[in-house]
Formats: C-alpha cells, sequence, structure tokens
C-alpha cells in the first residue's frame, strides 16, 4: 500500500486513494471467501447424491482452503500491480491541475516573506481588536458609574429644592439667602439646645440638694 499521502486528490475525491484501493481489494476477498463457501455447499450436496463416494466434507475443506491460499497469493501479485495503475492513472491529478476553489492561489500568488507580512500584519490587528473591545469594557464600567454619580446628584438636588421650598415658605427667595436662613436657624437650635441642657443640669442640682 501506497504511503503517500495525496492529500490533493484527497480534497477533490473526498476520500484517500488508499482507501479506496483497500476497500476494493477487501471487496474481492469478500466475493472469494463467499464463492468458496457456495462452491463448498453445492459440492457436498452433489456428493451426496453419489452412492459409495468415499470424498468426506473434511477433504471437501482442505481443498476448498488450499484453493483460496492460492487465489490469494495470485490476487495479491496481481493487485500489486493494480493499485499501482490506479494511484498512478485513475485516481492522480496531475501537478499541473488546479482544483476550482485553489484558483484564488493562481490569481493573488504571494512569496514566503509577503506571506508572513501578511501573517504579522494580521496578528497586530487581532492585538487592536482586543485592545478596543478592552477599552470598550472599561468604557462601559465608566458609564455604569456615572450613572451612579448622576443619580446621587439628583437626590442632593431633591435636597437642595426641598430645602429652597422651605427657605421661600418663611420669605427667603435668593439661594445665598437661604444658606443665611439656614445657618441662623442651626444657631437658634443649638442655643436652645444649650438652654435645655443648662436647665437639666440646674434640676439635677436641685434633686441632689433635696
Amino acid at each position: 500500500m501506497s504511503v503517500d499521502p495525496m492529500a490533493y486528490e484527497t480534497q477533490f475525491f473526498g476520500f484517500t486513494p488508499q482507501t479506496c484501493v483497500l476497500r476494493i481489494y477487501t471487496a474481492f476477498q469478500d466475493y472469494l471467501f463467499e464463492v468458496i463457501l457456495l462452491a463448498e455447499g453445492v459440492m457436498l450436496k452433489k456428493l451426496d447424491g453419489i452412492p459409495g463416494c468415499k470424498i468426506g466434507p473434511s477433504q471437501i475443506r482442505k481443498c476448498t482452503e488450499k484453493f483460496v491460499v492460492f487465489m490469494t497469493e495470485h490476487f495479491d501479485k496481481l493487485f500489486a500491480k493494480m493499485e499501482e495503475m490506479l494511484l498512478q492513472l485513475v485516481l492522480n491529478i496531475p501537478e499541473n491541475a488546479l482544483l476550482p476553489e485553489d484558483r484564488v492561489q493562481e490569481q493573488y500568488r504571494y512569496s514566503k516573506e509577503e506571506f508572513q507580512a501578511l501573517q504579522d500584519e494580521l496578528e497586530q490587528l487581532q492585538q487592536q481588536c482586543r485592545a478596543e473591545v478592552d477599552t470598550e469594557q472599561a468604557l462601559r464600567e465608566e458609564l455604569e458609574e456615572q450613572k451612579v454619580v448622576v443619580a446621587e446628584l439628583e437626590k442632593v438636588l431633591q435636597c437642595f429644592d426641598g430645602l429652597d421650598t422651605i427657605c421661600r415658605e418663611h420669605g427667603v427667595s435668593s439661594f445665598k439667602g437661604s444658606f443665611a436662613f439656614l445657618t441662623q436657624s442651626s444657631k437658634k437650635l443649638q442655643d436652645v439646645l444649650k438652654h435645655v441642657e443648662e436647665k437639666s443640669k440646674k434640676i439635677k442640682k436641685h434633686d441632689q440638694l433635696m
């Protein structure tokens, strides 16, 4: 059996030429064994009908086995020549032949250096694509963070709107005035709290004296 991979022939036929040849060889052997068994059965029936025949089944089996060996040896010799003819003349694609799917290679031929340059350029483009994907992912994460910040700012604005409404209810219209009003209110509350604490301390001392 030939060891040539015959890759181009495999691409065209869809199977390796060696596989085809092997199947032909196997099919012949199967057919030979099948015919021998049928012939053996016919001979046994014929001999059973002959009175006084001394040829038994074991003798017929020995003869058929010798015949199989004889046929196999001769067929192997013939098949070696047939295999050579099949692989060289039938299942072989000439070196100057070009399959339709490979015609693009004839139109766009590249040297080894040019092909390597294309490979390098392709690798650079792949790296750029990966970098773009990473950048896009980082921008998405930053956008999500900005959304959280915007939501917090909206809460602060709502708080200021509420304060502004309260200040307007107390006659303060400007934003600066609002802060002044809140400062004064806070100071008044601190004074009241301080006064309450002082009274609380006096009451405790009075209770202790009593």
